[in-house]
């Protein structure tokens, strides 16, 4: 047992708490603003729930990656999906962001955290690409059913990710489905 690692363990957990305090954009259904570390939190729940159509990837490396894909937050926050246009370097800070937290760790644990940020970030495996598409979806699924304030740009949902979600046929169906409920709460807004 090597003390030092488990209080560097400890020291890495404490600083990552710091994402349950970071907000997004996303509202919940009773109106208050989600924190990251709670869609971290359904994008798991995501992954599990449809492991049956995910069969062929490694659904512990889907989960690690769920966990950690938007970690690096937990120093300098949330960039909202419509503003990340703005933020071409978004990337990077968040890496070096996470390279910060990580600071604490073993190198094993350090180098295994990094290589899973970037090969979600980079969308290298089918694993990251599953991750990426599941992310975006559980996005749209949120702005679909929180409690917005008025003028919320449903819109946006139409366009956001298209790319990610069009990767297997699991994703065009839960896309499809999401989109529709994205039009109807354009035209129940219009009303």
């Amino acid at each position: 047992m090597d003390i030092e690692k488990i209080k560097g363990r400890l020291d890495f957990l404490r600083e990552a708490e710091k994402l349950k305090d970071v907000l997004r954009s996303a509202h919940t259904t009773s109106g208050r603003t989600e924190s990251t570390a709670e869609h971290s939190w359904r994008l798991c729940l995501m992954a599990i729930v449809f492991a049956d159509e995910l069969a062929s990837l490694d659904l512990l490396k889907v989960l690690k990656m769920c966990v950690i894909h938007d970690l690096g937050e937990a120093i300098n926050g949330d960039i909202p999906a419509v503003s990340q246009a703005s933020f071409p370097d978004k990337s990077e800070h968040e890496r070096r962001d996470l390279l910060l937290l990580t600071s604490t760790l073993d190198d094993a644990l350090k180098t295994e955290i990094l290589a899973l940020w970037d090969d979600y970030e980079n969308a290298l495996s089918p694993e990251a690409q599953a991750v990426k598409a599941l992310d975006k979806l559980e996005t749209l699924l949120q702005h679909n059913q929180g409690l917005n304030p008025p003028g919320f740009d449903y819109a946006f949902n139409l366009a956001y990710g298209k790319k990610h979600t069009s990767a297997q046929p699991i994703f065009e169906a839960l896309r499809n489905i999401i989109d529709q409920d994205t039009k109807a709460k354009i035209d129940s807004d219009r009303k």
